[in-house]
């Protein structure tokens, strides 16, 4: 498959066509943002870390029955995926309270979740991306009541699978986005996850081991994220 025409560039990867309509190849950069692209900087190895980490995370899920994009690794920055028309809602789950859920209900930092929340935010830099309703997103054409329902359902599977995962590995899931496209039809779980999109502790201790290493200059951010790669077991 042959790496043609840039399409996009996001804050961390470039989305590039290939010779089919179908498919298109995801090039992970090792730039790294906060703050909606306020903090930028280059970290080495971060690109390909999140490239094989990613990889690893979707066959798990598409092994446990969930639909992704994912197809497969073409080098160590480089993943062919399918082309999928993405639906412009990010869908959060919480397993304990952080970031900006903390900031937003004043409530304590750790603090678990039964059942977790779910939440849905629009991608927007520009807005911030700010939380919306399932209201919202149906009267402004963001998505259907329908796509919304299948999209909730897959991110609880994808918690399910997830934090039984890293819990094997002596680590917290506290939370984590998703975002979703539709592809020929069916609603199928696009983007990546990696440690740039969730938050994970050490299970003991609760030191961070995400991009919160980042936005809160703790530094030892890919050695963080080549640490929960080791714990899972992904080949780097």
């Amino acid at each position: 498959m042959q790496k043609g025409e840039l399409l996009y560039t996001g804050k961390a990867k470039s989305v590039y066509a290939t010779d089919s309509a179908d498919f298109v190849i995801i090039a992970y950069r090792n730039d790294t943002s906060a703050f909606d692209g306020k903090k930028v900087e280059q970290l080495d190895r971060k690109g390909m870390v999140n490239n094989k980490f990613n990889a690893f995370i979707m066959d798990k899920l598409a092994a446990a029955g969930i639909p992704t994009h994912h197809e497969r690794l073409l080098n160590d920055t480089d993943s062919l995926v399918k082309h999928l028309q993405m639906i412009p809602l990010e869908c959060v789950v919480r397993n304990f309270a952080a970031g900006s859920l903390v900031r937003r209900l004043g409530v304590e930092e750790g603090m678990s979740l039964t059942p977790p929340t779910f939440e849905l935010f629009l991608k927007n830099d520009a807005l911030g991306d700010p939380m919306v309703n399932e209201s919202h997103a149906v009267s402004f054409g963001w998505a259907t009541t329908e796509q919304i329902a299948q999209m909730r359902e897959l991110t609880f599977r994808v918690n399910e699978v997830l934090s039984a995962l890293f819990l094997a590995g002596d680590m917290l899931l506290v939370d984590f986005k998703l975002e979703f496209g539709v592809f020929k039809g069916q609603i199928v779980l696009g983007d990546e996850f990696s440690p740039d999109g969730c938050r994970l502790w050490d299970r003991e201790t609760r030191r961070k081991l995400d991009k919160d290493r980042f936005r809160q200059g703790l530094g030892g951010v890919v050695e963080a994220y080549e640490e929960v790669a080791q714990r899972l077991g992904v080949s780097l």
